[in-house]
């Protein structure tokens, strides 16, 4: 049995805020742009077939799957939403987007059946096939297919690989997993279970090409309760595993990062004992992790390369200041801003560890220190939307009047298009031709 996780990493985050990679000058440049305010957007957003898709959050505390078209940003249908089974501390799920399909998870309770997954066509919403679901974690999309944890409140769980466009079952395997990276041919899926572990299939037949227990990456005591992050980079896997403290014996899990080649699934290198910081990119992009000793000690800040693991620049933890900080990020990832709301902060260049002067230095941090659980209806308590970011003067910690787009390293692309949420849910979208990557939230 999964134990429900942690609260996200922003509820959590206090002084553990960083970020990761290099963005896109937005800021000085007319690129094509547009923003939605008609929507409370809570999830990630996903895009294909030049549609993006989300979850938001009605007034009235309900979901909806919203498709937009993602040249104008204009909305082109939405239909109610739900969850059944998913764990506060995953978040509120976005739907699967496949070609010009978009699966997602409808209310509708009869019998057994607590909801029901949902195929429709991506621009128009006309429905393509239905299929009855107890629990879920959501659906996913793996490679041509979608993927979904079924049953995941029953001992019975098991992962089905169904066909997009007719819904017809491909595959399935015992057991809940999660998809952490595919393409057309293979799907990489964390199996969570007793020993949770890394495990290759190929999509056409479900075969098992390898499998990689993520303790022979991080050491024995894994516990996935605290919560975990995986990203690509080229041809590797790059996961973190958060701590998890065992409320009955206060132990702590292990906890670190480490990377797999996807082709064969061998370790390439671990960092055990240091926590991923927040904000942050994904973890296959330029990680930022501060060190943690056996005594529960944070030792510096380090940027690590993510192909090699190796100490690209770091500060000292006797450079860090005090209390009272956030931290925040430029444009791109050369310095480290220690953010004081309306007062001065501090900065380091990442790459010699060397103070820097905080007079005309701009970072991105949270917008909000302490979110607020979302005011869902039906669900059980302990949700929160995704993060927003602001931009902020280090000079005086004061916002940024009229900030460009936040960097690429929280918000990804695909296919030249960045999207984001602002503080108010707002969905926007900005065409600079960034190159295809996942942002903080993958």
């Amino acid at each position: 049995m999964l134990r429900p996780l942690a609260k996200p990493a922003l509820a959590l985050a206090g002084t553990l805020s960083l970020a990761a990679c290099s963005g896109s000058d937005a800021a000085t440049t007319d690129f094509p742009t547009w923003h939605n305010t008609d929507v409370n957007v809570v999830s990630r957003m996903v895009t294909a077939a030049g549609v993006a898709t989300t979850t938001s959050m009605k007034p009235d505390g309900t979901l909806e799957t919203v498709a937009l078209d993602l040249t104008t940003g204009k909305k082109l249908w939405a239909q109610p939403a739900t969850m059944a089974g998913r764990l506060p501390g995953m978040g509120v799920p976005p739907p699967a987007i496949v070609d010009n399909v978009i699966v997602s998870l409808d209310p509708g309770k009869k019998g057994r059946w607590n909801a029901a997954l949902v195929a429709r066509d991506a621009r128009t919403g006309s429905q393509k096939w239905i299929r009855p679901v107890h629990s879920t974690f959501g659906p996913q999309r793996c490679g041509p297919y979608v993927c979904v944890s079924e049953h995941t409140a029953l001992s019975s769980a098991r992962v089905v690989v169904l066909d997009p466009a007719t819904g017809k079952l491909k595959w399935k395997l015992p057991g809940i997993a999660e998809v952490e990276w595919s393409d057309a041919n293979r799907v990489l899926l964390l199996r969570l279970a007793a020993n949770p572990m890394i495990e290759s299939y190929e999509l056409k037949t479900g075969k098992l090409q390898w499998q990689q227990p993520i303790e022979q990456a991080l050491g024995p005591g894994i516990d996935m309760s605290g919560g975990w992050a995986f990203g690509a980079t080229g041809q590797n896997l790059v996961g973190y595993v958060a701590p998890y403290t065992n409320p009955r014996t206060k132990k702590v899990s292990t906890f670190g990062l480490f990377s797999l080649k996807i082709a064969d699934g061998t370790v390439n290198w671990m960092r055990p004992s240091v926590v991923r910081v927040y904000p942050s990119g994904s973890p296959g992009f330029a990680p930022v992790v501060r060190p943690v000793d056996q005594q529960g000690q944070y030792g510096g800040f380090a940027r690590l390369d993510s192909e090699t693991g190796r100490v690209m620049g770091q500060i000292t933890a006797a450079q860090v200041p005090g209390s009272g900080w956030w931290l925040a990020f430029p444009q791109r990832m050369e310095r480290l801003g220690f953010l004081k709301h309306n007062s001065g902060g501090s900065a380091f260049d990442l790459t010699t560890g060397n103070s820097v002067p905080v007079k005309d230095q701009h970072g991105w941090s949270f917008c909000v220190t302490d979110p607020k659980p979302l005011p869902l209806k039906g669900q059980a308590p302990g949700f929160y939307s995704v993060a927003a970011i602001c931009e902020f003067d280090l000079s005086n910690g004061k916002r940024v009047a009229g900030a460009s787009a936040p960097p690429s390293w929280f918000t990804g692309s695909q296919d030249g298009w960045r999207l984001w949420r602002d503080e108010k849910g707002a969905l926007h979208g900005i065409k600079d031709g960034a190159a295809n990557a996942p942002g903080m939230y993958g």
